[in-house]
């Protein structure tokens, strides 16, 4: 039997001291996370943190720099995620673009609001990529090779 993990790219986007987030219906409840989603067939990651930020929260997103790598076990699902984080900046904004199913809203939260609410987050990942962004952390994009 092969294994492969699932493959999610996160979007860590802060503006004025403040963090984009999300917050989405899960099967924990509502939950906080980065914009976030699965890397779809024949797409590249940094389309899919693109396009992933835009349907999660109306916001245009240019990736420009990988914050991470990192590899996640669910208990709850018994999957294991690999998540490609980035960080950048936002080009524009759609306020009447409605938001994918299960997100309830976008909202901008400082690190310690974020802090001060993992009990509620979709995973331990949110705070690690928030404290990654904030201590430096920044790789260039070229490291990620897509052949079409």
């Amino acid at each position: 039997m092969i294994w492969k993990p699932n493959v999610t790219v996160a979007a860590v986007i802060e503006r004025d001291g403040k963090f984009l987030l999300v917050e989405e219906e899960t099967s924990q409840g509502v939950r906080f996370n980065q914009p976030a989603g699965h890397l779809e067939a024949d797409e590249s990651l940094l389309a899919a943190v693109a396009r992933e930020t835009l349907e999660e929260t109306a916001h245009h997103f240019v990736p420009q720099y990988l914050l991470g790598i990192y590899r996640w076990y669910s208990d709850e699902s018994n999957t294991t995620y690999l998540r490609f984080a980035f960080t950048g900046t936002i080009t524009g904004h759609e306020p009447d673009r409605p938001l994918d199913t299960g997100i309830l809203q976008a909202v901008w939260m400082t690190p310690e609001e974020i802090r001060a609410g993992h009990a509620r987050h979709r995973s331990l990942l949110v705070l690690r990529c928030v404290e990654d962004y904030l201590s430096g952390k920044r790789y260039p994009l070229d490291l990620l090779v897509h052949y079409d």
